[in-house]
This record gives C-alpha cells, sequence and structure tokens, in this order.
C-alpha cells in the first residue's frame, strides 16, 4: 500500500525538520525505538523502514533518499511485541538485497533475506552460519566498505553471555563466522557493546560496559578493542594484543565507572577525522545526584572525559527488563569539521528531540538545541548511518513510544512512524 506522501514541517529552535510519514505503529512499549534497534537503513539511493504494527507484525516500507512517498509491505512476520528487546535490525548488502533479524531475547536466531535486489518480499527464515544461533539477543548489521555485513550479538542472557561476531560476504552469499567468542561473560557477566564503529580505513572500534548480573545497576566500566585486521586480531588503544576471548580480567578499561552509578548500558561509538573513538554514553558522576551525558574520547595518546550539557532531574538506574527511563541512551555523531553532535531526549526538556553541539575541538563546550518539543515518551535515537556518512544529513526514526517498567505496556494507541530529516 501507498500513504500519503506529504512532508510535514516543522520549524525548530535550531533548524527546520521535515518528517516523512510511514505507517502506524504498536507505541505501547517502546519497541519500535529502542537505540539497539536498526529500523532504517539505505543503499545507493534507496532507504528502507521497519516497524511493528498493532499486531505484532513487521512492516517494511521502502522510499527513494529525498522522497516524500514510502511503499509499505505488511510482511508475514510477527514478533512477540510484549517484550520491548525484540526489536528489529536492519541491513543491506553491496548487492542491494535486504537483511533483516527480529524478534530476540535469548531466542533462536530469526533472520531473512529479501527475495530479490530492492524487494520487500523476504525468503523464509536461514541460519547463518548455523552455530552459535541458539540464544541471540541485540542482534546488529554493521555494512562494511566492500559491501559485505558484520552482525554483532549477544549469545546468552542478561549477566550471563558472550559477544559473538559473524560476517557476510555478498559475493559469495555466504555467511562465516569472525569470532565466535569474542568477549566472554565467563558465565559471570556479560559485555554490553555500544554500536561499532568502522574507520574509513577499515579498522573496527568496539566498546562496552561489564554487567555482573540481570540487575542495571551492576553496571560498570567502559572498555575498548580495536582490529586492524578484518576481526582476526584485537588490540587496545596502546596497541597491546588481546588474547582471544576478551575477559573482564584482560579488557582494557578506558574510564571507570563503579556499579550502582546509573551506567547505562548499550550506547553508541562515532569516529573523528583521523579515525579516533568516541563513545556516548551517561552515568552518575560520584557525588551528584542526577546521571549526566558524558563523551569517552581518545586524542591518539590518552582518554579523555566530558561531560555534555548539565541536568538537575534525578532518577535512578536498577532492575532487571526494560525500564521506563527519563532519559534515552545518546547517538553520537561527528560532521564534516569535527564538530560533534549528541541527539537525545530527556523528560527535562518536554521528551522531544534534543542535539548537543560542541565545535570546541577540547569538546568542553557545548550547547543544547531542541529538534522538537512535541513529546516522543520513552523514544531512543536510531538513524540512518550511511546517510550520515555519505552526506552529513540525519535521518532519524521517529515515533512517540510508551514503556512500563518491567516490560510491562503503557496505554497508548498506535502512533504514526516517521523519519525526521535534519541537516546541521
Amino acid at each position: 500500500m501507498k500513504l500519503p506522501g506529504t512532508l510535514l514541517l516543522a520549524c525548530c529552535a535550531a533548524a527546520a525538520v521535515r518528517l516523512a510519514p510511514i505507517a502506524p505503529g504498536h507505541a505501547r512499549n517502546s519497541i519500535n525505538a529502542t537505540i539497539f534497534c536498526q529500523p532504517v537503513v539505505s543503499r545507493g539511493d534507496t532507504q528502507y523502514a521497519a516497524l511493528y504494527d498493532a499486531e505484532g507484525y513487521v512492516v517494511l516500507a521502502r522510499r527513494r533518499l529525498g522522497a516524500a512517498r514510502w511503499e509499505v509491505r505488511r510482511t508475514q512476520y510477527t514478533g512477540n511485541i510484549k517484550d520491548a528487546h525484540n526489536g528489529i535490525a536492519l541491513g543491506v548488502d553491496g548487492n542491494g538485497v535486504l537483511h533483516m533479524s527480529w524478534d530476540h531475547h535469548g531466542h533462536p536466531l530469526r533472520y531473512v533475506q529479501s527475495v530479490r535486489r530492492g524487494s520487500l518480499e523476504l525468503t523464509g527464515k536461514m541460519p547463518m552460519t548455523g552455530t552459535t544461533e541458539s540464544r541471540v539477543t541485540y542482534p546488529e548489521f554493521f555494512p562494511l566498505p566492500d559491501g559485505g555485513l558484520l552482525f554483532l550479538y549477544r549469545d546468552g542472557g542478561s549477566g550471563r553471555g558472550n559477544t559473538i561476531l559473524k560476517r557476510y560476504d555478498h559475493r559469495a552469499r555466504r555467511w562465516s563466522s569472525v569470532q565466535e567468542l569474542l568477549i566472554d561473560g565467563q558465565g559471570a557477566r556479560n559485555a554490553y557493546t555500544n554500536r561499532i564503529a568502522i574507520g574509513r580505513e577499515g579498522a573496527w572500534h568496539l566498546s562496552w560496559v561489564w554487567r555482573e548480573r540481570g540487575d542495571a545497576s551492576t553496571n560498570h566500566d567502559i572498555c575498548y578493542a580495536r582490529s586492524d585486521d578484518q576481526g582476526k586480531t584485537w588490540r587496545k588503544s596502546t596497541g597491546e594484543a588481546y588474547r582471544l576471548p576478551i575477559t573482564v580480567e584482560t579488557a582494557e578499561v578506558v574510564h571507570e565507572v563503579p556499579v550502582k552509578s546509573d551506567l547505562i548500558n548499550t550506547g553508541t561509538m562515532a569516529l573523528d577525522s583521523r579515525g579516533k573513538p568516541l563513545i556516548a554514553t551517561y552515568w552518575r558522576p560520584p557525588g551528584a545526584e542526577a546521571p549526566q551525558y558524558h563523551l569517552v574520547w581518545f586524542d591518539g595518546a590518552q582518554w579523555r572525559v566530558n561531560q555534555v550539557g548539565r541536568r538537575n532531574a534525578p532518577f535512578q538506574l536498577s532492575g532487571g527488563g526494560t525500564r521506563s527511563i527519563p532519559l534515552s541512551r545518546p547517538l553520537v555523531l561527528v560532521g564534516r569539521r569535527d564538530e560533534v553532535y549528541v541527539i537525545f531526549r530527556a523528560e527535562d526538556r518536554s521528551n522531544g528531540v534534543s542535539v548537543a553541539i560542541s565545535e570546541d575541538p577540547e569538546r568542553a563546550k557545548w550547547r543544547v538545541e531542541d529538534l522538537t518539543t512535541e513529546s516522543l515518551d520513552r523514544w531512543e535515537p536510531t538513524h540512518d548511518a550511511l546517510v550520515w556518512e555519505r552526506q552529513r544529513k540525519l535521518h532519524l526514526f521517529h515515533q512517540r513510544v510508551g514503556q512500563g517498567e518491567g516490560d510491562t505496556w503503557a496505554d497508548l494507541p498506535p502512533q504514526m512512524v516517521s523519519v525526521l530529516e535534519w541537516e546541521p
């Protein structure tokens, strides 16, 4: 089906943004709009989006980049929309084939492809390599410069899991294992990885926090690893080689954050023009009442930390399951002149789409602007990474979503899903 294609124009404090509506989506929890989903991706001039509708069916959409109209298709696949962990991840390979993984929280792999280049029609479920695919959580695709895809996920449960990395060769049309056990939780903890950052020169950058149990209050420490040979070997920022798998004893801690510091898991990463990594997350500094956004970044010689803006509203991060948090996890992006953008949603800023901007090489000076002011409730930012990389335009998945504590639902009817477009 096709929906009316009018782009809704919203003039805000920072700049004009455009909303390109797609279709109504399930909104009683945050399953469509959590930061570890990948619901908006592109390849060439074609952009794809994914969402769950009110009945739990996966809905796919496609448009020419920048066009007003979307082609929308309700697929044959459903997910357990009662659990907000079970989001949808999309990737597009160098052949223009769409890949989708969805509905995971310690479940067997659910993975399909489009039947042909550019199609919204999907194949039957299939394995990747067929190994270590029985307890999948947080699946993510990452496009590689050669047209292939990386696939990162957790094998196991919260506080008791391992990090797995696989690769798709679009020429051979085949998956292989890069590391069947990259980060080992040793049966006692797990690494919550931030989104991988891939440099133009081919380096892969990975960071994470540890969690000791299922309780989010046991998150601690920010760690880092880098690979310069397509994931075969990994090293620290000092150049020291890791002996794989990485464990809590061997991991490079780039910033110490104790347990019970309201440190959020599953943040984001970016690279500056020199290929140096930046990590965006939040925690409560010692002696403070409110958690604060922070940028942890490597200047080539040492790791540095800057607070991003200032918040005064306290809350406590603890418990298992999906939490109803007044602060979204942040999305960090780097502009053409190494200016840094941190995209977020905060209850003390009306729960709209906000952006903290730093043009300071020391990343100490920030200004915060609101792209929208209408409440998105419990939305978190996810974007089309290739559009940002190629054009420095922000294409955000945009939907108001609720969220109850511990995977309960909010009283919110289906809400329109759109792509928000903004060019700094």
